[in-house]
């Protein structure tokens, strides 16, 4: 008896391949039902925002935290809603219900600037994310941000039903397909196989020819075609038997002749040995040969291995040079814009002074006037005219207070910004016009002692988002080297500054009536270190880093040209907008 069957191997191999297949489809089924439900959900939450941001930004801008409140439970009532998060401008929780993450490992106290999704969590809760903006009087202003939660337990309940019919779909398929498959393997291949194991086990040698096999079946399948081949294998073992049995008589007469051919074979065979002996002894001077020249190779590869070891420790030391020289560069960039703050301090501080002192003055003569005033007043000697005189000193005194403060109020605003500005990176929203006015007032300092003066064209309403630091540093490394290289020797400059648009670029195009420069000095410009100013303090790293915040900060494109006495004048490309993956290295 079979204890391995063919048939139930076959069955086994195929139903389990039909089993794993079922299976794998209806989980795949079942995932992609959840992503599809999930990112329906998604969805929902998104439209959530153009249904009630209005009136909760509304609410948080007019302090109304009741109503806000109120709005938060309306949304979390909503089925799909696990949790809610309402957050004013400052960043503190206005409310917080339902199942929600920590918010400090959310946002780090940061309100959120644009909309994104929360992906999924340990505790199996995602969301959706999205700034309160508020425009008044054509200003967006951002109030806040709303967090809303949902989680997987809502997908899976409203997939459930669906999960339900696939595997029952699934179980239905697979209990008729084994029947089926049961019935037709019992037909057509288990029954045919067992009669054809009989017949074969009750195989006679020693009478083939009447041991031929018969099926019942009548089908040209592959069982009778191995029938009609076991017959036919008997037939030729019948017919080679014969044949065996005549060979048999013919191999007698075969040995005889095989003797004689021996002894002629072990004659040539003996002049055979003599040709290979002297061939051997050729080999052996030949094989002398090559270990010669094998050692001569071993001494030649030894010495290009130490040659080789020698190169790799210079190229080592080279490469910590270059690490050094790096790092040098690094810190010499960073002292350089150090340097350029540290001149932006020490001239708004003297441009303050002015305003400050006459401030400090007009106190002073109003002090004094108001003690005379009074004086006159307890000594009952107070006129008429001496009133109409200190009330005409006042008014002078405090419109010159108010000018002068807000003079200073002014120049504080516009240095603030600055220095800000240059000492981070970030990425923020500005007016370009209005920022290049802040920076050239920054400069005042300087450009005050000089007849120089700047013109600047720009659109009124050009707005860009890029990092404020680098396009304040540009400017002022461009208009400084023009006070300091270009208008060497010059009485009164002009530069002019044009700014344009086109299709999400800003064209700038900057320039001078300096000096120039010549074509030796131009092709050097952007290079670090050079600078025609060495022996009086200058570092050479003005344009060099002007040149990297429009290429790598900026992500655009700068050019110059010049000629000696005709000026010297900068093209400059770059985006409205920085780029995305910009944005994320910033």
């Amino acid at each position: 008896m079979l204890h391995n069957s063919l048939s139930k191997k076959l069955l086994t191999s195929v139903l389990s391949v039909y089993f794993l297949l079922t299976f794998v489809v209806t989980c795949g089924q079942v995932f992609a039902e959840y992503l599809n439900t999930k990112n329906y959900i998604r969805d929902e939450l998104q439209t959530l925002q153009k249904t009630f941001s209005g009136s909760l930004t509304r609410a948080i801008w007019e302090l109304n935290t009741d109503q806000s409140i109120t709005i938060a439970e309306g949304l979390i009532a909503i089925p799909m809603v696990e949790g809610i998060i309402v957050r004013d401008d400052s960043g503190e929780v206005i409310s917080q219900l339902g199942r929600s993450l920590d918010i400090r490992e959310l946002y780090s106290q940061q309100l959120v600037q644009d909309a994104s999704i929360i992906e999924d969590t340990p505790s199996g809760l995602f969301g959706y994310t999205f700034p309160l903006i508020f425009e008044f009087s054509g200003r967006a202003t951002q109030v806040g941000d709303v967090t809303l939660f949902s989680s997987r337990d809502v997908v899976v309940s409203r997939i459930i039903v669906s999960i339900y019919l696939l595997v029952g779909n699934a179980m239905i398929k697979t209990a008729f397909l084994i029947l089926l498959f049961l019935l037709a393997f019992r037909k057509h291949l288990t029954h045919p196989l067992n009669q054809l194991t009989e017949q074969i086990e009750s195989l006679e040698l020693d009478d083939l020819e009447g041991t031929r096999i018969n099926l019942d079946s009548n089908e040209k399948n592959e069982l009778n075609v191995m029938a009609q081949s076991f017959n036919n294998m008997i037939n030729k073992v019948v017919e080679y038997r014969n044949k065996l049995e005549h060979t048999q008589k013919e191999l007698l007469k075969s040995n005889e002749k095989l003797d004689q051919q021996n002894l002629q074979l072990e004659q040539e065979v003996a002049r055979k040995t003599s040709n290979l002996s002297q061939a051997m002894m050729d080999l052996q001077q030949q094989k002398y040969e090559l270990e010669k020249q094998k050692l001569n190779l071993t001494e030649e590869i030894e010495l290009r291995r130490h040659t080789e070891q020698e190169l790799l420790t210079k190229q080592s030391e080279m490469q910590r040079y270059v690490d050094e020289l790096n790092l040098a560069q690094e810190r010499l960039l960073g002292s350089e814009k150090m340097a350029a703050l540290g001149g932006l301090v020490a001239g708004i501080t003297h441009d303050i002074n002015t305003p400050v002192g006459i401030g400090v003055t007009a106190t002073s003569f109003l002090q004094e006037r108001l003690d005379a005033i009074e004086h006159a007043y307890k000594e009952k000697t107070l006129s008429p005219k001496a009133l109409e005189e200190f009330i005409k000193d006042a008014k002078q005194s405090t419109e010159l207070l108010t000018s002068n403060l807000a003079r200073a109020s002014e120049l504080v605003a516009s240095f603030k910004q600055i220095a800000v500005d240059q000492a981070s990176e970030a990425v923020r929203t500005i007016n370009f016009k209005e920022y290049l006015g802040e920076v050239i007032r920054s400069l005042h300092p300087k450009i005050k002692k000089t007849q120089h003066q700047v013109d600047v064209n720009c659109p009124d309403n050009l707005v860009l988002n890029l990092p404020a630091g680098a396009i304040s540093q540009i400017f002022t490394n461009l208009i400084m080297n023009s006070l300091i290289h270009g208008f060497e020797g010059v009485e009164k400059g002009t530069i002019t500054i044009d700014v344009s648009e086109n299709d999400g670029l800003v064209d700038i195009n900057y320039r001078d009536n300096g000096r120039g420069v010549d074509a030796e000095q131009l092709d050097k410009l952007f290079d670090p270190f050079f600078t025609t100013k060495r022996d009086q303090g200058g570092s050479g790293l003005g344009t060099h880093i002007t040149f990297n915040l429009v290429k790598q900060t900026l992500g655009g494109e700068i050019e110059v040209s010049s000629e000696p006495g005709q000026g010297l004048q900068y093209r400059i490309t770059i985006p409205k907008d920085l780029p995305k993956p910009m944005q994320m290295f910033n």
